[in-house]
Order: C-alpha cells, then structure tokens, then sequence
C-alpha cells in the first residue's frame, strides 16, 4: 500500500481532495492519503512542515483544477516534492473545464484524466 501526499488548491479545490480521499478508502485501493495539508497561512516553517510531510510519503498526487497555475502553495509542493525525488503525477481534476498544470512543472509532464482505473496505474506507477 503506497502513502500519498496530496498537493491541491486549497482556495478552490479542496472537495475535489476529498474526493480523492473517499476513493483511498475503497477496498481495493492501492494507496492511502496522508493527509497531511498544511492549511494554516504561509510563515518561515511551512516549507520544512512540507518537506518532512513529503518525506514521510511514497509519491505525490497534484489535483489541478482551472486556478492551480496561480497556486504558490502546489508550486512550492511540486518543487520539494522533486527535491526530494519523490515521483508525482497530476490528475484532472475538473471534467469538461480548462485546468492548469501548477506553473513550475516540467514541460513532459502530463495531466492524467482522473479515472478509479488510471488512478490505480498510476499509484503503480505507470506514467
């Protein structure tokens, strides 16, 4: 069972995380959601609270909606996340709407559309 770390815009997508919790919680999910969002304002030690949450995880899910590429926090998430070379992939959050990737992500990566049976490859790490 992988541990994820979700990274997501807490302004404006926050059920779309709980969405994604709920589906953690089906019987033949291959991972949990640790989640560990930090959702107090920004201070000098939100970084390092992400990073050892980050840490503590197996990979991190990025849930984009229309406003992540306006997102600091999913930015900053996606940078330790590569620091830490842990792998990520981002879902789709938002059927049938225009989303954004967060805006410090690589050229190569994709959006996955967020399906229970993408999902499961993915956490296996198929990308």
């Amino acid at each position: 069972m992988k541990r994820a770390f979700i990274s997501f815009d807490f302004d404006h997508d926050e059920e779309l995380r709980n969405a994604l919790i709920g589906q953690a919680k089906n019987p033949d999910s291959p991972f949990n959601i640790a989640d560990w969002s930090v959702h107090e304002p920004f201070d000098s030690n939100w970084r390092e609270r992400v990073r050892s949450r980050i840490r503590r995880t197996d990979l991190t899910i990025v849930i984009c909606g229309e406003h992540t590429h306006t997102a600091t926090g999913v930015a900053a998430e996606m940078t330790i996340t590569r620091e830490e070379n842990k792998p990520y992939f981002l879902l789709w959050g938002r059927p049938k709407k225009t989303c954004t990737k967060p805006r410090n992500t690589l050229a190569t990566d994709k959006i996955y559309e967020w399906t229970w049976v993408n999902l499961k490859l993915l956490i296996e790490g198929a990308r």
